[in-house]
């Protein structure tokens, strides 16, 4: 494992300012090669650990008639110290650091999401921020796989999406309106319907390279197609600006008693959201 003197060094030789522009302009971007075989070893080891045991948040998320299965859990850190140890001794709050343009870097929380051989589970477009109890523009997802991920089962992006509207965020299995009330945001386009009208982004991945993204850009992905696994795991991060939004309802992931302590606007300085940098 690299120790966080030589992080910037390795930052500096993946990512140029083409990048952080990208991901400025665009709301997604890709970074190449990053991780080295020590990290992808340990993110691995976490991931099947994470496997062994799920968490209390786990939930299989494709349908019983689907030849694959569609796994993930949530919020595993401080259970998994394989985990732990991969947010915190990796180059990826550095490197969040960078592309957000923010001096603090925050963990918001660790998701993993597998799918296995022969998974037809769409996950449909969607943004992630209205499912969450955080409000602010300086954020960022890593969606790093272990596995090779081919560009029909990537995720894809639509670029510029990220400076709004927020859309309706929906149940992914039944397509009902459990988050904000029906009505209240307007609904997501029927992109698939229209594809070549979206400026959509997506890159095949080797193991090493990961993709960045906003958490209100548009983003999907498709089932896996082929013999190979894809194993996913996902790291949000919180810059400068991200303050602490309690919803009326459920949030996912949620964070149960966090209101009662962190009031409405606050910064979210709990120790379930650890500051990494600054």
């Amino acid at each position: 494992m690299t120790t966080p003197s030589s992080h910037a060094a390795r930052i500096d030789a993946c990512v140029d300012d083409a990048t952080v522009q990208a991901f400025q302009r665009d709301g997604a971007a890709v970074v190449r090669g990053l991780l080295n075989a020590q990290e992808l070893a340990l993110l691995s080891e976490a991931i099947e650990a994470n496997l062994a045991a799920p968490g209390p948040l786990a939930k299989v998320a494709s349908r019983p008639d689907d030849p694959g299965r569609f796994f993930e859990d949530f919020c595993n850190w401080q259970r998994i110290p394989a985990i732990e140890r991969f947010i915190r001794e990796t180059p990826l709050a550095l490197l969040s650091q960078r592309l957000m343009g923010s001096r603090t870097v925050r963990l918001y929380h660790d998701h993993l999401l597998v799918k296995e051989p022969g998974t037809r589970q769409r996950t449909p477009w969607h943004q992630d921020q209205p499912y969450y109890n955080v409000d602010g523009g300086q954020n960022i997802s890593l969606w790093i796989p272990v596995d090779p991920v081919s560009r029909p089962s990537t995720l894809e992006f639509v670029a510029g999406s990220h400076r709004g509207p927020w859309l309706m965020p929906r149940s992914f299995m039944d397509n009902q309106a459990k988050w904000f009330p029906e009505g209240s945001l307007a609904d997501l386009p029927d992109i698939e319907a229209a594809r070549d009208r979206f400026p959509i982004l997506g890159w095949a991945l080797e193991p090493g390279d990961f993709v960045c993204f906003n958490m209100l850009t548009l983003h999907a992905s498709a089932g896996v197609q082929g013999p190979g696994r894809r194993r996913v795991f996902s790291l949000r991060f919180l810059g400068d600006d991200m303050r602490h939004a309690p919803r009326a309802w459920k949030t996912s992931p949620d964070f149960p008693g966090l209101a009662e302590v962190l009031p409405p606007g606050a910064e979210m300085d709990h120790p379930l959201f650890p500051r990494l940098v600054g």
